[in-house]
């Protein structure tokens, strides 16, 4: 659902961007190219999502910006805190303002390998859904 805030701001979702039908876009929202915004998940502005962002199901993102190529997994909330580029944050983790990045470790190889996987896939992925989303 794609709504806007009480002072009329509404989002801005590039073309290429799939947004499922049960998310939740409010207010003053910009989503990138290639980005791919999971079932039951909430972004209220302000927020900024980039370019070839995975945001998966149930999650909230609220007045952050999440950088270009960022993971954000399952059941995960963002709130009040920005994301550097190619950010993965696991599933059920609470991200907030006095979020100390650092105390994450790096990347692993795998969740490297599995963020550039979800890259590749959600341009088919946001292709293969917007077909779909026409045949209902």
């Amino acid at each position: 659902m794609i709504r806007k805030n009480p002072s009329g701001d509404l989002p801005l979702i590039a073309e290429s961007a799939y947004v499922d039908k049960t998310a939740i876009i409010c207010g003053k929202v910009v989503i990138g190219e290639f980005s791919s915004i999971a079932h039951r998940s909430i972004v209220h502005g302000p927020c900024t999502v980039g370019n070839r962002v995975f945001i998966g199901f149930n999650s909230v993102l609220f007045n952050c910006v999440v950088g270009d190529g960022c993971v954000v997994r399952h059941n995960s909330v963002v709130d009040g805190r920005d994301l550097p580029e190619a950010f993965y944050v696991p599933s059920t983790t609470r991200i907030g303002p006095n979020t100390d990045l650092s105390q994450y470790p790096p990347v692993s190889v795998s969740a490297s390998e599995f963020s550039e996987d979800v890259a590749r896939t959600n341009v088919d992925l946001v292709r293969g859904y917007k077909a779909l989303q026409n045949e209902f």
